[in-house]
C-alpha cells in the first residue's frame, strides 16, 4: 500500500479535476460508495468537480449520475467539453483536422509498419480491419484510415476528436516515443492504455489545456486546482494544477511528474484526498471539521 503524500501548495481548493479509468474508477469500472460520498461532499463544500478523461462522451455513463452542479466533463483528452446533464451534448470541440490526421497516418505507417488506426468522431468510432475493436460498436464503419478520413466536401463531415494508433508488437512507451519523434510537430500524442495504443489530438490539445480554459472562464487559477491521474495522458494536467496527485498504481512517469501521491484506485485514493480537502474547506469557512 502506498502512503498518501501531499503537495506543497496551500492555496484553497476551488476545483477538483479527476481522471476516471485507473483513478476515480476501481478496476471493475465502478465508483465506490466512499467516492460517491466524497464527490457529493466536495460539491456541497463549494468545490467544483470536473471529470477529465480520454473517454468519449458516449462512455460517460459510469459517472454521469455522480455529476453535480454544472454537469460538465472534459472528454477525449481535452478535445471536447460535454454537458452530462444533457445526455453528453457537445459544448466545445477542439478537432483534429482531417488533412493533419491523414499526414500523421502516413508518417506512422512509414515509421512503425504494422500500425492500425481508429478514428473517433463526435458521432462515434470507426476503425481499420486490423484494429483491435476493444469496444464493439455496431454503428462503426470498417475501412482504411485514408477512407475513414476522406471527405468529399472539406469541413462538411463530423469533427475528428482523436485518432488512435495501435501496434501489435512495440513496447507502449517506445511506440509513443517513435510517434512523437515522427510527427510531434503536427499533433499531440499521448497514451492511457497498458497496450501500445496511442491517442492523437490536435496540436496543443490536452487535458491540461482544455481544463485551463474551463478554469479561466470561472476565474479559477491553477493554484486552486487539485488534479488526479495515473497515466501519461494525465501528466500535463498534474503538472499544471497547484496540487497534482499520482495514484498509487500510476505509471512511473506520472509519479515523477506529480507533486503529490495518494493510494491506488482500488483503495479509493481520490476519495482519501477529497475528504481532506473538504475538511480544509469547512475549517476555513468556520464550520469545524467534516463529519464522517
Amino acid at each position: 500500500m502506498t502512503s498518501p503524500r501531499s503537495p506543497h501548495s496551500s492555496a484553497p481548493a476551488r476545483l477538483i479535476a479527476t481522471d476516471l479509468d485507473g483513478t476515480l474508477l476501481r478496476d471493475d469500472k465502478s465508483v465506490s460508495e466512499r467516492t460517491v460520498a466524497a464527490l457529493a461532499a466536495a460539491e456541497q463544500a463549494g468545490i467544483e468537480v470536473f471529470f477529465v478523461t480520454g473517454r468519449p462522451a458516449r462512455w460517460m455513463d459510469v459517472v454521469s449520475e455522480h455529476v453535480h452542479g454544472h454537469g460538465l466533463a472534459i472528454c477525449a483528452n481535452g478535445a471536447a467539453v460535454v454537458d452530462l446533464h444533457a445526455g453528453g451534448t457537445f459544448l466545445e470541440v477542439r478537432p483534429l483536422e482531417r488533412p493533419v490526421a491523414l499526414a500523421v497516418v502516413r508518417a506512422l505507417r512509414a515509421a512503425a509498419p504494422g500500425t492500425s488506426f481508429a478514428v473517433e468522431l463526435t458521432t462515434g468510432i470507426h476503425y481499420e480491419p486490423q484494429y483491435p475493436p476493444f469496444f464493439l460498436d455496431p454503428g462503426a464503419t470498417v475501412a482504411t484510415a485514408e477512407k475513414l478520413l476522406f471527405e468529399e466536401t472539406p469541413g462538411a463531415a463530423a469533427p475528428v476528436l482523436k485518432l488512435l494508433a495501435q501496434h501489435p508488437e512495440l513496447d507502449p512507451d517506445a511506440f509513443l516515443a517513435v510517434a512523437r519523434e515522427t510527427a510531434g510537430d503536427r499533433a499531440s500524442f499521448t497514451r492511457s492504455s497498458p497496450t501500445a495504443l496511442i491517442e492523437i489530438s490536435a496540436l496543443g490539445v490536452s487535458k491540461a489545456s482544455t481544463l485551463a480554459r474551463c478554469c479561466a472562464e470561472r476565474g479559477i487559477t491553477a493554484e486552486e486546482v487539485v488534479a488526479f491521474g495515473d497515466m501519461p495522458n494525465d501528466i500535463e494536467m498534474l503538472s499544471w494544477a497547484g496540487r497534482g496527485y499520482a495514484m498509487g498504481n500510476a505509471h512511473p512517469e506520472v509519479i515523477a511528474a506529480a507533486s503529490g501521491r495518494t493510494v491506488g484506485n482500488n483503495e479509493d485514493g481520490v476519495a482519501v484526498v477529497i475528504e481532506q480537502l473538504v475538511t480544509e474547506a469547512l475549517a476555513a469557512a468556520g464550520n469545524g471539521p467534516a463529519q464522517g
